[in-house]
């Protein structure tokens, strides 16, 4: 009944390793999987013919299939390679040992030794393909090494717990893992985090083997101490004694682990002290500083979904982190996975929620510096479109004028004493040219600043100004104007703009708004002048972007300030803040 149960797990694990050999091949893991299929049909074939009473027949196909097939399918997984001679060595001393083995089915310690040999050489070769492989065909590996790893493992704890037949029927049966294992690692190899799986099963075997082998020898030296077998409770002590070093073991044995089959992982808090001493105002830089530290292969800063800088080379599996940016501006840190990870460790993803603040302020301190650079180039813009448009008017309309002036002084002059009637109409004519320039002049002067600014001051010069505004039907525009907390001095740039933006929201009112009535209010803080401008209208819905707020946005925005205007339910409303120096 017992034998019956083995020959069924032993044809439920052939069974697999045929359908999961032939799903290989269908892949095109043509070796491999040719031999993972025979493997799974020798099993079979091995379990019918134990099942009918030829042992000796099964006995040699269960060896031709652990100790031959299996191992050199294993070796060539994913892809065959023996051009390397490491992996030359590997494949000629497994698929020696099998043949070897085979030959010498019946010798119980030369099939021990030889079966020795081939699981130490394909252990050996796995680790070393592992180390130099791609990213695919190592999480290919892995998964194949957990395929093997925890069936053995779970089949050599039940057949210590339990040496009886029902343990061997388990430990076979879960042998049904491998194939699948092995087709996920070539098909779907990014379903899961394989290598967390492989080192969580690798550190806890290790450490429970250890807490085994300790309990075990302090029992043992209780019982020598004692001369008898030690008592429940004094096992029970020993059994906690040694159980509190489980934990400390186990993370222990985690970073060693991890780092010998995966590479090096950084320290994150010594990864985190690293990137926050590191990052300074340029992106760049701070985006070289988290690879270094973390040894990532692949970091970057994104703002509102478009990409600002880049370090290292991109890779198929990313992490992605909010960084919060103010002003309704969305960031995000992108960062690579390394080479066998489907995700960051804790440590990894606590050292970049520490330092996600510092990028962000680095992200705002760039915008902030792009902003003003900006502002400069605007400026400087400005000032050349306003000498171009001051040479513009020079050349064209006084330059002339001037010109004329003083051909019609020469005329005067040379017809003086010939033509005395001819000289006083040319000596009228010049007195109006002269008037002409003289107002072109002022027209030029008031275009740079408004000579009121200076004779009256800005609040007078606005009133001065607002008694000439008639409405579009002819009526005048009544103005109240009032200040509060201004200060004496004025920057002159600001004092034009202000000057400027409120005479233009001024006469659109008396353009557009069909009333007769507005308000200006101006006030101060020690940061800026809030100038607000309203009227009674009834115009309703946004208001179209023509030159005059074209215009008022520019001379707020050549100031670093700002200006929005729109209309409402009580009227239409122009709303400037101008930087005070």
């Amino acid at each position: 009944m017992i034998a019956a149960a083995i020959l069924v797990a032993l044809a439920a694990v052939g069974m697999s390793m045929a359908v999961g050999g032939a799903l290989l091949v269908a892949r095109r893991v043509w070796l491999s999987g040719s031999l993972l299929a025979l493997g799974g049909v020798i099993i079979v074939a091995s379990a019918v013919a134990g099942a009918t009473g030829h042992p000796d027949a099964a006995s040699v196909g269960l060896t031709a299939a652990a100790a031959l097939a299996l191992p050199v399918a294993l070796t060539t997984y994913p892809r065959a390679d023996w051009r390397h001679p490491v992996d030359f060595v590997a494949l000629a001393t497994i698929a020696g040992a099998g043949v070897l083995t085979v030959s010498q089915w019946s010798d119980i310690d030369v099939v021990a030794t030889l079966g020795l040999v081939v699981g130490l050489a394909l252990i050996a070769h796995t680790w070393w393909r592992i180390e130099r492989s791609s990213a695919r065909d190592r999480w290919a590996l892995a998964w194949m090494s957990l395929g093997v790893g925890v069936p053995g493992l779970v089949a050599g704890v039940v057949s210590f717990a339990a040496p009886t037949t029902t343990g061997a029927v388990v430990g076979v049966t879960l042998f049904v893992l491998l194939a699948p294992a092995m087709y996920v690692g070539v098909a779907r190899p990014e379903v899961i985090d394989v290598r967390g799986l492989v080192v969580h099963s690798v550190v806890f075997s290790l450490t429970g083997a250890v807490y085994v082998a300790g309990f075990m020898t302090a029992a043992s030296l209780l019982e020598i101490l004692s001369g008898e077998v030690p008592a429940v409770g004094a096992l029970a002590i020993t059994g906690l004694l040694v159980a509190s070093t489980f934990h400390p073991l186990r993370l222990m044995l985690r970073g060693v682990v991890d780092e010998l089959l995966f590479g090096h992982r950084p320290d994150p808090l010594g990864a985190a002290t690293n990137v926050v001493s590191s990052i300074g105002d340029d992106p760049v830089l701070a985006l070289r500083a988290i690879r270094k530290a973390l040894v990532l292969p692949y970091a970057a800063l994104n703002v509102d979904g478009v990409p600002l800088v880049a370090s290292g080379s991109e890779v198929t599996h990313t992490r992605q982190l909010t960084l919060a940016l103010g002003d309704g501006r969305q960031g995000e840190l992108v960062v690579g996975l390394r080479a066998g990870d489907l995700r960051l460790s804790a440590g990894d993803e606590h050292v970049l929620r520490l330092v996600a603040p510092l990028l962000a302020q680095t992200l705002r301190a760039s915008s902030l510096a792009a902003d003003l650079q900006l502002s400069r180039e605007e400026t400087i813009a400005a000032l050349e479109e306003e000498r171009r448009r001051l040479r513009r008017d020079l050349h064209d309309g006084l330059g002339p004028r001037l010109s004329g002036i003083a051909f019609t002084s020469d005329a005067a002059r040379n017809s003086l004493r010939s033509d005395p009637d001819g000289t006083d109409a040319l000596l009228t004519s010049l007195r109006a040219e002269t008037g002409t320039a003289i107002e072109e002049i002022r027209r030029l002067v008031y275009a740079m600043r408004p000579p009121a600014l200076d004779e009256l001051g800005m609040v007078p010069a606005l009133r001065q100004q607002a008694l000439a505004l008639r409405t579009a039907e002819g009526r005048p525009l009544r103005v109240t104007i009032s200040a509060r907390a201004l200060p004496p001095n004025v920057a002159a740039a600001v004092e034009v703009a202000a000057y400027r933006i409120v005479m233009e929201a001024l006469t659109n009112v008396a353009r557009h708004s069909g009333c007769d009535t507005a308000a200006v209010r101006l006030h101060a803080d020690a940061a800026a002048l809030v100038i607000d401008v309203t009227d009674a209208g009834s115009s309703t819905g946004t208001w179209s972007t023509g030159v005059g707020i074209a215009s008022m946005r520019e001379r707020a925005a050549q100031l670093g300030g700002m200006l929005s205007a729109g209309s409402g339910s009580n009227g239409g409303h122009v709303h400037a803040v101008l930087p005070l120096p």
